[in-house]
């Protein structure tokens, strides 16, 4: 045991250096307002009623919320077909697959945001496209869709690996069995399959929700500066304003957020678990 927590102790440094120390400044910053003097600080929560009586900071967090669950929506409709499509086919096509979904989360996130605003810009193949089917030329870049489909493009791989996970693991044997009962596949698929396959579910939406309610450089680059989100405003506050202390506010809000989401999450997991334990 002693030789293990001297092994463990460089990584608890770091881990205090780097994660829970910023974390303690964000609270301090967010509680405080910065004096005259330097490093002299006045506990208050001025920070915090400036955000949430300010209408336009609540209609920034609202769209980033709402912006956040239709990513989290459409990441669970496309992943879930793809991710059963994989999960069901031969070894070797399913290794190939899982390859081609991962394969792009190689490229750093900004390379390939990037690389949506050739596709959208005027002028790009999207645009090019729709003139051929006889659409007139419309605004793709710059707009709420560009943001969403950007958010759907990088988070939908983390859905589909998570559900593809729970799909692999699942005892095909009870998929049998329901067919041997006399079910079909629509009740296979309700009964037995759906059920089992909603720890994946749940885990591909916290990790799509909470990156794409915090974004900020997808909505950046393919919103143009006219689709601001909260982590583009948390962005202005730390970088270009220059208020550390109502950024952290922000940021703690954001966090608290989070934090409420997982546990629901959670809750929503563990009572899917016990619905599948009483099925049994």
């Amino acid at each position: 045991m002693k030789r293990f927590s001297q092994l463990a102790a460089p990584y608890i440094v770091w881990a205090v250096i780097m994660l829970l120390l910023p974390m303690l400044l964000i609270v301090l910053y967010a509680f405080t307002d910065t004096g005259n003097e330097i490093m002299t600080f006045r506990f208050t929560l001025e920070n915090f009623v400036k955000f949430f009586t300010d209408p336009d900071f609540l209609l920034v967090l609202w769209r980033s919320i709402k912006i956040a669950l239709k990513t989290t929506v459409i990441c669970v409709l496309l992943g879930y077909p793809i991710a059963y499509f994989i999960a069901f086919s031969p070894d070797r096509m399913r290794n190939m697959l899982i390859l081609a979904i991962t394969l792009p989360t190689w490229i750093n996130m900004l390379v390939r945001t990037y690389a949506w605003i050739g596709l959208l810009s005027e002028g790009g193949i999207f645009s090019q496209i729709l003139g051929l089917l006889g659409f007139e030329e419309t605004e793709l870049l710059y707009t709420e869709g560009a943001v969403l489909l950007g958010m759907v493009y990088n988070f939908i791989p983390f859905m589909i690996l998570q559900i593809n996970t729970s799909l692999s693991k699942m005892d095909r044997s009870l998929m049998e069995a329901s067919n041997d009962l006399g079910a079909d596949g629509i009740q296979t698929f309700l009964r037995v399959t759906l059920p089992l396959s909603l720890p994946g579910v749940v885990s591909g939406i916290s990790l799509v929700f909470l990156p794409a309610v915090s974004s900020f450089s997808i909505p950046k680059l393919l919103g143009g500066g006219q689709f601001f989100l909260i982590g583009n405003v948390i962005e202005n506050q730390f970088i270009t304003v220059g208020e550390w202390n109502f950024g952290s506010s922000i940021s703690l809000i954001m966090a608290l957020i989070m934090m409420g989401t997982m546990y629901v999450i959670r809750r929503l997991d563990a009572y899917a678990a016990g619905g599948r334990k009483e099925g049994r």
